[in-house]
């Protein structure tokens, strides 16, 4: 609950300074005079301010709130009643505390685009920018529900993303527990025991031998460039220039690229539909959703149709001069456009690119799940064969 920084009077005429807890500064107003104080001045603690603008929903939580929303809105209820009622039946305290401070907000007579706009890293501006559209015409109630639709089938497909590459991540993250292990402890052991007999060991073994003393003893190296690599890499990528080459890269690469255009032209869709469907003009929509790419290549290709779509040109023929969007893409906004169901037809194409990600996705994980067995047993059977053969060599020698 937000708190307000007070200055009031009471009856004495002797004034009082401190602070309340209120949804906002008319309920914290009530309160004072509940006591018998007199405000004079109220304003917001900005420390209080300052953490909830921080706070951030995460996209589940933000979902479900979206969607109890939508569902209060149909039903008729004023803005500040739908927000109470969803701050009441949240099961989590940190969306009841955003929730609440939004509708004290509202309360407090500030536009609804204003009021989300205080918790900017919750609320992206195209979600704002959907509300705000919503309220002007006067169908907030449709907006959020395709807003509820569009954050729920984001957060599907993450999900589905995640589970598809938690078995990779695993059997990558053992198999290298595993050769850490048998490099850095089980070999010197073996090792050690070799040293005693003096007999040329084989080259398998002698160069095994040499690895493992070489990663025993840039230990220390290693763990600093797991570390160092992941962090200079995400510092290079906010360079412009960088990041649109690693992203020109990414969209090369053989059956990653795919995937990736896939999915973000899937997000470029689904956007611009949801936009179009709520009656953002076609410019401003494009503007919008090109804002939420995140392969540069595309966003820089969504914008530069924007610019011929400026010029009169159709949405479709701008698209395929880009010579980057999938081909459904261009055919169904081609066929929105000319029934004059464009916003329907960026959903059907959405749709389908999702469909397409998850298949490639399906197709990714089941390849390198396989392959990563396989190296894990190849680089394992090499170590098994550098330890043994010493001694079958021995073995030899005595007979």
């Amino acid at each position: 609950m937000p708190a307000w920084d007070y200055e009031a009077v009471d009856a004495q005429g002797r004034v009082a300074r401190g602070r309340i807890d209120a949804d906002s500064a008319r309920g914290a107003r009530d309160r004072l005079r509940a006591r018998g104080l007199t405000p004079v001045d109220m304003r917001e603690g900005r420390a209080t301010f300052d953490a909830l603008a921080a706070s951030r929903l995460p996209a589940r939580e933000l979902a479900l709130f979206t969607r109890q929303w939508a569902t209060l809105a149909q039903s008729g209820l004023p803005v500040d009643q739908a927000l109470a009622a969803v701050a009441e039946q949240a099961d989590s305290p940190r969306t009841a505390k955003l929730v609440t401070a939004l509708r004290g907000h509202v309360e407090a007579g500030e536009a609804l685009p204003a009021a989300l706009a205080r918790f900017p890293r919750t609320f992206a501006p195209l979600y704002r920018g959907l509300v705000a559209a919503g309220a002007e015409s006067g169908r907030l109630a449709d907006v959020l529900d395709r807003l509820a639709d569009y954050l729920e089938a984001r957060t599907a497909l993450r999900q589905k993303f995640t589970v598809a590459l938690i078995y990779p991540s695993l059997v990558t993250l053992v198999a290298l527990g595993v050769i850490a292990v048998l490099l850095v402890y089980v070999v010197p052991q073996v090792v050690a025991v070799y040293e005693h007999s003096r007999q040329t060991l084989p080259w398998l073994t002698r160069a095994l031998i040499a690895t493992s003393q070489f990663f025993r003893a840039t230990a220390w190296l290693w763990l600093a460039l797991a570390l160092a690599v992941p962090m200079g890499f995400a510092l290079a990528l906010r360079n412009g220039a960088v990041r649109a080459r690693w992203h020109a890269f990414l969209l090369r690469v053989p059956g990653l690229g795919r995937l990736a255009g896939s999915l973000d032209t899937a997000r470029f869709a689904s956007t611009l539909a949801i936009l179009v469907g709520s009656g953002t003009p076609l410019l401003r929509a494009l503007d919008t959703a090109s804002g939420v790419m995140r392969l540069d290549p595309l966003a820089e290709a969504a914008r530069a149709a924007a610019a011929l779509v400026r010029e009169g040109m159709p949405l479709a023929t701008a698209l395929k001069a880009q010579q980057l969007f999938p081909p459904v893409l261009v055919h169904l906004v081609a066929s929105g456009e000319n029934t004059g169901r464009l916003a329907a037809m960026l959903e059907r194409a959405a749709g389908e690119l999702e469909r397409d990600a998850e298949t490639r996705l399906a197709w990714l994980a089941a390849l390198i799940q396989p392959v990563l067995i396989v190296l894990m047993g190849a680089i394992v059977l090499v170590l098994v064969l550098a330890v043994m053969l010493p001694i079958v060599s021995m073995n030899q020698l005595i007979r």
